[in-house]
């Protein structure tokens, strides 16, 4: 099966090629971040605080999000991850509300995106195509 030609949030083409050029390692890859990140926002939220904690949080959707080619969602996630961890080094003390707001915006529309993506191309179980 082919992949979207355009998906909101997504460079599909590049996170394609980025994996040989093999479509179903990219859906494979959807399926996975999904699977992986449907619970992510609440966990996230239960961060909020504890600077490493939620560094880390973010940090994990931000590799997943790159893998996938979710460009926009790997933006947000850079902006806020960045502040945090200026945090944690002491050249910063807070972090501004707007960044996890992006962040949470652009994670809703991505996963959501990706979910519906899935939906529509119904891969097989074992990921196939």
């Amino acid at each position: 099966m082919s992949v979207p030609r355009s998906l909101d949030g997504f460079d599909v083409a590049a996170a394609v090629a980025r994996m040989l050029d093999q479509p179903m390692l990219w859906w494979q890859a959807v399926g996975l971040f999904v699977e992986h990140f449907a619970d992510w926002e609440l966990a996230w939220r239960e961060s909020a605080g504890d600077h490493a904690q939620e560094q880390k949080k973010v940090h994990a959707l931000r590799s997943a999000a790159a893998n996938v080619g979710a460009t926009a969602l790997v933006e947000a996630a850079a902006a806020l991850e960045d502040q945090l961890l200026k945090c944690q080094a002491g050249q910063a003390t807070s972090v501004q509300e707007s960044l996890r707001q992006d962040l949470r915006a652009s994670f809703r529309q991505t996963w959501l995106s990706a979910e519906e993506a899935l939906k529509v191309s119904k891969p097989d179980p074992e990921g196939r195509v």
